[in-house]
């Protein structure tokens, strides 16, 4: 194999000594949300959640806004000039662990304890917003107007943003090179003013910015939201049912899922299995060995997110469209429901990533007192290391079957809920949600595997 070694190995330190077998894990996960489905039958027959239940606590000042912002901008500037400046060496620069593990996976982590931090922290936006002001000051007139944000292209433009990151962090070698990813992140910056003064700040970051897009999914289960300035407290999980299905949104969860679930799949025996004779495929039409299995790790990628696809558009498949009440296609089912895929999006993640974040979180202190990898101590912690014994190997895998149960059993309850809501008779919509039940066996029996074959 002659890509690297994934940047952090996603500070996996060994098998769990497990005190049951894993298959015993699978059954006893898919009995809960059998479980659970039989319980929410029983005992749950009207709607609920379809009215988000918020209680206000306090108006934040616009100063919070700016100091983050400038915190966010700040953080940038020292990400890129770490990547230009910098080591070539991917462990001891400060570029890729900031995107891959503080960005992709430490944001999201925070987005569902205390909402959408990454809105008010997007360097992207604060530049936006700083130069949207200073036109409209230095501007004799009102400024012009900007054009309406193409309503069909809904979270498109975020979801192939994603997909775009996913081959860049799993596929593409020179992809998680510091210089690399310093000049993406330019890349990135430039597209997103261009998209930012064509639709305005707040479209352009709701739909068509893939990493503002992403987290803001995260920060729906949270139990603190934010609007208009004002701090708001709610249930975990109710947020979720607000989101707007605009074309695109099961797209953006699909593809992440995927990605989370290829990133296991790829430390697996399956993939690794069949990885060299698609490489040897490649091969033989005319690719060098590096680009051949670049492109085997891409048909990975590709295939898992259309795997993930087809179990969940399987599913709306499998379900009735009589008793609704009103008419609907399959694709407006599907976004009805779609908001069902986040809290399975946010159980991958916390599944798969949690050991990233319990051991080379710890590396932040390090990295950031010499973000350059040059032998700078700026805050004195250069030398300090990871302890592995802060969590144990068992007490890791525990910690991951419990996100995929409460994740997939978050699910069951907004589903059935929805379900409620769409169908006339609650028994057409308990009998609709059999075939959502399905799903969401799959996709926690699909995660346990994983897991354990990444473990293994």
């Amino acid at each position: 194999m002659l890509l690297p070694a994934p940047v952090f190995a996603h500070g996996l330190v060994g098998r769990a000594d497990l005190p049951i077998p894993e298959a015993l894990f699978a059954g006893a996960a898919a009995l809960v949300l059998v479980l659970s489905f039989a319980a929410l039958a029983a005992l749950w027959s009207t709607p609920r959640l379809q009215e988000p239940r918020e209680r206000r606590l306090v108006r934040l000042p616009v100063a919070v806004d700016v100091v983050l912002g400038l915190v966010g901008v700040a953080a940038f500037a020292a990400v890129v000039y770490a990547g230009l400046a910098g080591t070539d060496s991917v462990q001891d620069n400060l570029a890729p662990h900031a995107v891959f593990v503080l960005l992709w996976v430490g944001v999201p982590c925070l987005s569902l304890l205390f909402g959408d931090v990454f809105r008010p922290l997007s360097p992207w936006r604060a530049i936006g917003r700083a130069v949207g002001w200073l036109a409209a000051r230095a501007s004799s007139g009102d400024p012009p107007e900007p054009l309406p944000y193409p309503e069909r292209a809904g979270r498109w433009p975020a979801a192939a943003g994603i997909v775009f990151f996913g081959v860049c962090e799993l596929c593409w070698a020179g992809g998680r090179e510091p210089m690399t990813l310093a000049l993406l992140a330019l890349g990135y910056l430039v597209t997103a003013l261009v998209g930012m003064s064509l639709y305005g700040v707040e479209p352009w970051t709701r739909n068509a910015d893939p990493f503002g897009a992403y987290f803001s999914l995260f920060a729906r289960l949270a139990p603190l939201a934010r609007r208009a300035g004002v701090l708001y407290v709610r249930a975990p999980a109710n947020g979720a049912v607000g989101l707007d299905p605009v074309p695109g949104t099961a797209a953006l969860l699909l593809a992440a899922i995927g990605i989370t679930a290829f990133d296991g799949a790829s430390g697996g025996p399956l993939f690794n299995d069949a990885a060299p004779h698609l490489q040897d495929l490649f091969g033989s039409l005319g690719a060098d060995k590096g680009p051949a299995l670049e492109l085997a790790f891409g048909v990975g990628l590709a295939f898992m997110i259309l795997f993930v696809a087809a179990i969940y558009w399987g599913a709306i498949e499998g379900m009735s469209l009589r008793g609704l009440r009103r008419p609907m296609t399959r694709v407006e089912l599907g976004r009805s429901l779609v908001h069902t895929l986040v809290p399975i999006a946010a159980a991958y993640v916390v599944a798969h990533y949690f050991s990233l974040v319990a051991y080379n979180g710890q590396d932040v202190w390090r990295l950031a007192s010499d973000p350059l990898g040059d032998g700078s101590d700026l805050f004195g912690g250069a030398g300090s290391g990871i302890d592995y014994s802060v969590v144990s190997a068992t007490a890791i895998w525990y910690i991951q079957v419990a996100a995929l149960v409460t994740g997939h059993v978050l699910a069951l309850v907004l589903g059935h809920d929805r379900a409620l809501a769409l169908y006339e008779d609650p028994k057409e919509a308990t009998r609709s949600q059999v075939v959502m039940l399905v799903l969401m066996v799959c996709f926690t029996c699909l995660g346990l595997w994983l897991l354990s074959a990444a473990n293994g």
